[in-house]
């Protein structure tokens, strides 16, 4: 009987956004693919500094130790290594501890086209291209932008906040504002307030990750000592005015995050630093670039904005 990989929550992690891989990427660049993989053989036992994606993916592995009969969560390594290339990147993740055992080594092609063969509900890299083509082909995707890594081993909460529009939902209300102004935007969400908004790039991972929720919640009924280990955030630019149909969405799905914020334009970095987030979801750079220095951040290039 074949592993069931359809029963997982499964995130594909590239190592550029698992790792930081300056160091190595910059004798590709400078002296090309040999001197690369010459590079890499040498190094093979020498640990990869932590990437920006690692407290998240770390964290997200734990998930399986609160709930070790189901293991409901799965990470994969999709590289565009060879395996012989890859080995350093293997070493790391055993040094780490991390609980990564299956991977897809691809020689230099795009991972894109084997993300629906690993039932992945959410791909990151560091390489733009690789992501734009998989967003493209339909696939669920972000780009891990560079910014400064805090891992606090002590601390277990993995706390998980996305942008609504071109995110979790799809981009009819930001096109709705780009063809008009903020005033029609309102209007057009009012007047289609009990309508849901069609699924947006990461909506079945936003699903997936609140029916864990659920689980987590009724584990905190039955003891109320119990610490919850996933916290989710919505953190938008709408105002209120804009907010039923959020709501009406969210409804229609199913969900409740933890927290949702509806800012009304101001910088969503004052939120985002208070609530300290592992990762942070959002489709327009200029909100991920104020972010980035501080919190951990992921460009998804989807829609209208983009």
């Amino acid at each position: 009987m074949g592993y069931a990989i359809e029963n997982k929550l499964v995130i594909a992690v590239a190592s550029s956004a698992l790792f930081d891989l300056t160091e190595s990427d910059a004798v590709f660049r400078h002296h090309g693919e040999e001197a690369y993989r010459h590079f890499q053989r040498q190094k093979k036992y020498d640990v990869l500094p932590r990437g920006v994606a690692f407290p998240f993916i770390r964290r997200f592995l734990n998930l399986n130790r609160a709930y070790p009969d189901q293991e409901p969560v799965e990470v994969i390594l999709l590289s565009k290594n060879d395996p012989d290339t890859g080995q350093r990147v293997f070493h790391s993740i055993q040094h780490y501890g991390l609980n990564i055992t299956r991977a897809a080594f691809l020689g230099g092609k795009s991972p894109h086209p084997y993300i629906p063969a690993f039932n992945v509900s959410l791909f990151l890299s560091a390489n733009a291209e690789d992501v734009r083509q998989a967003i493209a082909a339909g696939y669920p995707a972000g780009i891990v932008i560079p910014s400064g890594v805090t891992d606090t081993e002590e601390e277990g909460e993995l706390r998980i906040a996305f942008d609504f529009d071109g995110v979790i939902a799809d981009d009819e209300a930001e096109t709705v504002f780009r063809d008009g102004d903020l005033e029609q935007f309102h209007a057009h969400e009012i007047q289609h307030a009990t309508v849901p908004h069609n699924p947006g790039p990461l909506s079945d991972l936003f699903k997936k990750l609140a029916a864990f929720q659920k689980l987590e919640m009724t584990r905190e009924q039955q003891n109320p000592d119990y610490c919850r280990l996933l916290r989710i955030a919505i953190v938008t630019a709408r105002n209120i005015l804009a907010s039923e149909r959020v709501v009406t969405t969210l409804n229609s799905w199913g969900v409740t995050p933890d927290e949702t914020f509806f800012l009304g334009g101001i910088e969503k970095v004052r939120v985002l630093r208070q609530l300290k987030p592992h990762i942070f979801f959002d489709d327009q750079l200029t909100h991920i670039e104020s972010a980035a220095g501080d919190i951990p951040s992921v460009h998804v290039p989807f829609g209208v904005r983009n």
